[in-house]
This record gives C-alpha cells, sequence and structure tokens, in this order.
C-alpha cells in the first residue's frame, strides 16, 4: 500500500489489507486523520524520514482535543504505538532487584513509559488532560502520546464528572492502554514559586500516598513512581525525594497488598540522591 492510497478517500476508514502495512504507512495514515480532524494543520508537510513522521504525529497526539475516535483510527493507532514500544524495549519490573532499605522497594534509572508493572505514576496538572505543548519533555506528554488518544478521552471523561479541576495531593486511575504497565495514577504535585513551605512538603506527601492507597483498593501490586513536581514544578530534589522515600517506607510497614514500589529516577542526580536514601 503506498502513501498516496493511504491518503485516499477510500480509505477514511481504514480497511484490512492482504499484508500488515508498515509503520511508515501507519505514521502517514494517522498524520492523514488527524490533519482531517483538525483543518487548521492540513498544511503541514509530511516529512520523508521516519524521525520527522513521528515528531509531527506525536505534536497532533498532543493538540488533539478529546473527542470520540473511530474505532479504525484506534486500530492503526493502537498498532503503531504497540510496534514503536516494542522498538523502543520494555523493561520487566519484576526483574529489579530490591535496596537495603527494603526488598520491596526498587530504583530504577530509564524511561518509565518503558517499563512493565501494575502501574506508573504520571505527575499530571490540574486539568488532568495531558501536556498539551508539542513534543514537550515532561513526563505528562510522553505518557499520553504513547498511551494513546484514549488516555485524554478517558481523563477528559472523570474530569467533566468531577466538574472542577484535580486537587493538589489526590490521584485518579486509568487504564494505561498502549503502554506496557496495566494502569497509570494520574497526581497533581505542589508547585513551587518561592521558599518551600511546609505545606508543600505535606502536599507532596499527600501525592505519594493518595497513589498508594489507589494502588492497594484497586488491587495492584507494583507501582513506579517518576520524581513528583521535581521538574517544571521546580520541587528541590533532595526534599522530594526524602519525602518520597519516608512516605512509601510507612506505608509499606501497614499495607501489604502492594508488593513492590519503584522510584524510577531520569536524571543522574536524582540516581545519586535515590541511591543514598535507599541505600544507607
Amino acid at each position: 500500500m503506498t502513501e498516496r492510497e493511504m491518503a485516499g478517500p477510500e480509505m477514511t476508514e481504514y480497511k484490512a489489507t492482504e499484508r500488515e502495512i508498515t509503520q511508515k504507512e501507519r505514521s502517514v495514515w494517522l498524520i492523514h486523520r488527524l490533519q482531517e480532524e483538525m483543518p487548521q494543520y492540513r498544511g503541514l508537510e509530511i516529512p520523508a524520514e521516519k524521525e520527522g513522521q513521528w515528531l509531527l504525529l506525536r505534536s497532533l497526539f498532543n493538540v488533539r482535543p478529546p473527542y470520540p475516535a473511530s474505532k479504525d483510527f484506534l486500530r492503526v493507532q493502537d498498532a503503531y504505538l504497540s510496534e514503536l514500544i516494542r522498538e523502543r524495549g520494555i523493561t520487566e519490573a519484576a526483574d529489579l532487584p530490591g535496596t537495603k532499605i527494603s526488598q520491596k522497594i526498587s530504583l530504577w534509572q530509564g524511561d518509565i513509559t518503558t517499563l512493565r508493572c501494575d502501574a506508573i505514576v504520571n505527575a499530571a496538572n490540574s486539568a488532568l488532560l495531558g501536556c498539551w505543548q508539542p513534543c514537550h519533555s515532561c513526563i505528562d506528554n510522553i505518557v499520553h502520546t504513547l498511551a494513546g488518544v484514549q488516555l485524554r478521552i478517558r481523563c477528559n471523561e472523570i474530569m467533566e464528572a468531577q466538574g472542577h479541576e484535580e486537587e493538589t495531593g489526590k490521584a485518579k486511575i486509568t487504564p494505561a492502554y498502549n503502554l506496557p504497565c496495566s494502569y497509570v495514577l494520574h497526581t497533581v504535585g505542589p508547585i513551587i514559586s518561592g521558599p518551600l513551605r511546609r505545606q508543600d512538603c505535606d502536599l507532596l506527601t499527600d501525592c505519594y500516598r493518595s497513589c498508594l492507597e489507589l494502588a492497594a483498593e484497586n488491587g495492584l501490586r507494583s507501582v513506579a513512581f517518576c520524581c513528583i513536581s521535581t521538574g517544571v514544578f521546580r520541587f528541590p530534589q533532595q526534599k522530594a525525594a526524602e519525602i518520597a522515600v519516608d512516605t512509601v517506607t510507612r506505608f509499606l510497614e501497614t499495607d501489604s497488598s502492594v508488593r513492590q514500589v519503584i522510584f524510577n529516577v531520569f536524571s543522574d542526580r536524582d540516581l545519586e540522591i535515590y541511591q543514598k536514601l535507599l541505600n544507607q
């Protein structure tokens, strides 16, 4: 199937072919469908190379409003994302060793969206609809991108039912859709705009506790935490890690349903901080 055939009017709905279509063909088809949904982007030229196509497709995913998606769109999108995630590699949380502080607590440096566990924690904003800035580097962006458009649609349903923005320190659970994990726990961390306050620390504690309580309520046995609020929300890394380790350790002392907690770090600085806290 050529790009021209993928883009033609006869392909308004995806139809099975005699062979599996390629990733390039899937990406071109998805881009055309998204441009049809959002006419303001129809003038964007589709790059010839794979990486350029992915960046354009990711950008369109990021700005797509949470309106319903057709079964054909989801079928092609899910096939594309599943293959993309397979190519990126998947890490099994069950294979990660424990730490000195607890055999139930693991430390892992990597991309949290490649981790297979019961749930990963997403550092969300109060709208809970993901990051709308095309190709932004925040975890909220990449989680929503690789989960697929279903995640924003589901989050929108939750927020419409709730009727107000998500409160700092609370947590919501959704399916993970195309991610290797089974669920995503969304929590809104405190935003630091001046000197760190006791209230900020209490709210960050609430984030970790809310996620763990939600995990336990839903029978989840393994949970991976990102470094909540330490990115664009500017919570000091050392203090955030101390709060995270203390809150998780206390929870695991009183709850036996959660069997493994993974502290996922991305930067070398966070890795160093957590190594000292977990192996002292």
